[in-house]
């Protein structure tokens, strides 16, 4: 039998309204009808080809977000690198970069290690708790087709977790203390391994593993009483739950860790104003002796905060000295040099022509003219020789860089997409760490009664 909604009815190469007579249409006697079955209805068409249109836009969107969050990454990545984020920390970036993982797309994540040394890696659990993300979000999101990819990543996390703990967490207690907050990480760490194992076709190993995320489970449990308890002294629920992991529970003892924490944390903040404002003062130094803020930057990490080398430096990569904060457009070989400036670099004993060339090269400024033309013995080194346009190479390599991709409006996409990661980063350094367990409590009861958990 045909559906009404599910045909179509062709006469005169027209497609019969099912809504009008057939005089209002034309139709006569011995007309010849094609009548067409669809597959589906044209409403049904419709709702298909609408989900598909918003399914495309949904895909659209999130690669568009990822790539603004790798793009995001790579610019602090980068930053750090030169030494330019000193103003918020570095430190910082560091501590959080797993947190953002499982919100932005944990892949993404991922190319931003490249830029640390294996030293680094093997001295913070950043990068396994990244690949606990990871495996979670493929758990979460039920894509079994993972499952070598997360058994891979889960040794991963399982060796460097070892790396930089310590085989029995040696390394941990020496640095915090305790690890009784990290313990959450294993308790995740062991029921992924367990998930994996159960969907693997590998029961013995599944109960094995899945019990000893609940007997975990058990140990990290927080008395919610206690927390109240802790929250009438004036502390968070994060911070009691943290500290009373740590201290196994001791209401006495996590209120005194809480507190020397936030000492702790005072202090640390106010040595970083101090680096900040002794970093501030080293730049303006600089800048008055006529470089560019940028420039200073640069040459202060790079001379790990000695003035003096910095100064050094940048004398020494003569291209930082063509940096400029200012919006002056003048090229160089159009920039008019004072015959007075002239004769003041002259009485310093440099010639009138090395003297002029470096003039316009610093736009007349005397003090980074005489400072280079002193340093390279009278004479510009080849980075800042005038072509014979009279451009400085520096600034014809410069300008054969620019494209669009240096616009205003790329600047604002770059300045939106750092901001965006930043908005990511919570404030707690330790906020990775602070599971309520509650989805893995469920979990783990979920699996426990699939599977046989044999008797002692």
């Amino acid at each position: 039998a045909l559906q009404e909604n599910a045909i179509k009815i062709i006469i005169n190469k027209k497609q019969l309204d099912l809504g009008k007579t057939l005089e209002d249409q034309g139709v006569t006697h011995n007309a010849k009808v094609m009548v067409l079955q669809l597959e589906q209805s044209d409403e049904e068409t419709k709702r298909k080809v609408q989900e598909e249109e918003l399914q495309r836009k949904k895909e659209k969107d999130i690669s568009e977000k990822m790539q603004r969050t790798k793009k995001g990454l790579e610019i602090l990545a980068e930053r750090g690198k030169e030494g330019l984020v000193w103003e918020w920390g570095a430190g910082h970036l560091a501590d959080h970069l797993c947190s953002i993982s499982a919100q932005k797309g944990a892949c993404t994540v991922t190319s931003v290690y490249t830029f640390c040394s294996t030293e680094l890696l093997n001295t913070v659990d950043n990068y396994a708790v990244l690949q606990l993300d990871i495996v979670w979000c493929y758990f979460r999101l039920e894509q079994l087709d993972c499952l070598d990819d997360a058994e891979k990543k889960l040794t991963t996390a399982h060796r460097c977790f070892q790396r930089c703990y310590g085989e029995n967490h040696e390394r941990l207690i020496d640095i915090k203390g305790s690890y009784g907050r990290e313990k959450v990480l294993f308790l995740r760490l062991y029921l992924l391994q367990g998930i994996g194992h159960y969907h693997s076709g590998r029961e013995k190993e599944a109960a094995e593993y899945i019990q000893k995320a609940s007997r975990l489970y058990e140990e990290l449990y927080v008395d919610p009483e206690k927390v109240y308890r802790l929250s009438l002294l004036g502390f968070s629920e994060q911070e009691a739950r943290l500290a009373l992991r740590a201290c196994h529970g001791n209401v006495e003892h996590a209120a005194n860790l809480i507190t020397n924490r936030r000492e702790e944390k005072a202090q640390i903040r106010r040595e970083e104003r101090a680096k900040r404002r002794q970093r501030l003062e080293d730049i303006n130094t600089l800048k008055s002796m006529g470089y560019s803020e940028r420039a200073a930057q640069v040459a202060l990490h790079h001379a790990q905060g000695n003035l003096d080398q910095a100064f050094k430096f940048i004398l020494d990569n003569p291209e930082l000295l063509l940096e400029n904060d200012d919006d002056d457009s003048v090229a160089s070989d159009q920039f008019q040099v004072s015959q007075e400036s002239i004769d003041q670099l002259m009485y310093m004993g440099f010639s009138h022509e090395s003297a002029k060339q470096a003039l316009k090269v610093f736009k007349g400024n005397i003090h980074l003219a005489s400072q280079t033309l002193a340093h390279y013995g009278g004479v510009l080194p080849d980075s800042l020789q005038l072509s014979p346009e009279g451009s400085s190479l520096s600034e014809e390599s410069t300008s054969s860089k620019d494209s669009p991709t240096d616009s205003p409006t790329d600047e604002d996409m770059e300045t939106d997409a750092v901001n965006e990661i930043l908005e990511d980063i919570p404030e707690h350094e330790e906020d990775y760490l602070d599971l309520t367990l509650e989805e893995e409590e469920q979990i783990i009861h979920e699996y426990l009664s699939y599977i046989e958990v044999p008797q002692h």
